[in-house]
C-alpha cells in the first residue's frame, strides 16, 4: 500500500507541476521569440527582462528553491510541505526550461516558411498559433518530455524534505530503516515512471512528424 500512495504522490507531483510549467513557459518563450531582434514584435526591453528572469531562475537548485518559496507554497496551498506543496517550486523551477525549450523550437522554424506565411497577410496572432507552433511542435513535445523526466527526478528531491512520494519512502524505509529493498523498489518505479514518459513523448513527436509530412 506504501508504493503505490507514494507512485500516486510522485505521479501527481511530477505531472501536475508539468502542466503548470507549460502554461507558464510556453507562453514566455512566445514573448521571447516574438519581442528578440528582428522578432514579430521587436522589443529588446522586455526580451532582456524575461531573459534575464529566466536565467536566474535556471540557475538556482531546485532543493534550495523549494526552500526559498516555502512562504509562497504556505500561502497558496496552505503549507510548506506535503505533495500539494512541492508542486509550486518544482513547476516554477521548470517553467524556464519549457521557455528555453518553446524559445529555441521556434526560432529553428524554416525562415522560408515564415516569409511565405507573411506575404500572405496573416497577422502576428495567426503567425504564431498556426504557422510556427505547429512548425515546431515535434521539437518542443521532444523538450517537454525532458523537462517531465527531469520533474520526475525533482519529485524525489522534493520527497527527502517533506514532498513525500517516492523519494521520501526511499529515505524512511531505504535510509532510516535499513530496509534495502524499499530503496531498490522506489529506484525502479521511478525507473519505468521515466520509460513511460519517454515512450509516450517519443511516440507522439513520430506520430506529428508523420503527419507533418
Amino acid at each position: 500500500m506504501e508504493y503505490l500512495i507514494a507512485t500516486w504522490e510522485t505521479v501527481y507531483m511530477s505531472f501536475a507541476s508539468s502542466f503548470f510549467a507549460i502554461v507558464l513557459g510556453l507562453p514566455l518563450g512566445i514573448l521571447l521569440v516574438m519581442s528578440q531582434k528582428d522578432g514579430i514584435k521587436e522589443n529588446l526591453k522586455l526580451y532582456h527582462v524575461l531573459d534575464v528572469i529566466i536565467n536566474v531562475l535556471r540557475s538556482i537548485p531546485i532543493l534550495i528553491l523549494i526552500v526559498l518559496l516555502f512562504p509562497l507554497s504556505r500561502f497558496l496551498v496552505g503549507r510548506s510541505t506535503g505533495t500539494a506543496a512541492a508542486i509550486v517550486p518544482m513547476f516554477i523551477s521548470a517553467a524556464p526550461f519549457v521557455a528555453r525549450i518553446m524559445e529555441q523550437s521556434l526560432n529553428e522554424v524554416d525562415k522560408g516558411i515564415i516569409e511565405a506565411a507573411r506575404s500572405m497577410g496573416v497577422t502576428d496572432y495567426e503567425m504564431v498559433r498556426h504557422v510556427m507552433v505547429p512548425e515546431a511542435l515535434p521539437s518542443i513535445i521532444n523538450g517537454v518530455t525532458i523537462v517531465m523526466i527531469n520533474l520526475i527526478g525533482y519529485s524525489a528531491i522534493a520527497g527527502v524534505i517533506g514532498g513525500g512520494g517516492l523519494g521520501d519512502l526511499a529515505l524512511q524505509f531505504g535510509y532510516y530503516r535499513k530496509e534495502k529493498m524499499a530503496l531498490y523498489l522506489s529506484v525502479i518505479i521511478i525507473v519505468l515512471l521515466v520509460q513511460i514518459v519517454q515512450l509516450s513523448g517519443n511516440t507522439l513527436r513520430r506520430a506529428l512528424d508523420k503527419r507533418a509530412k
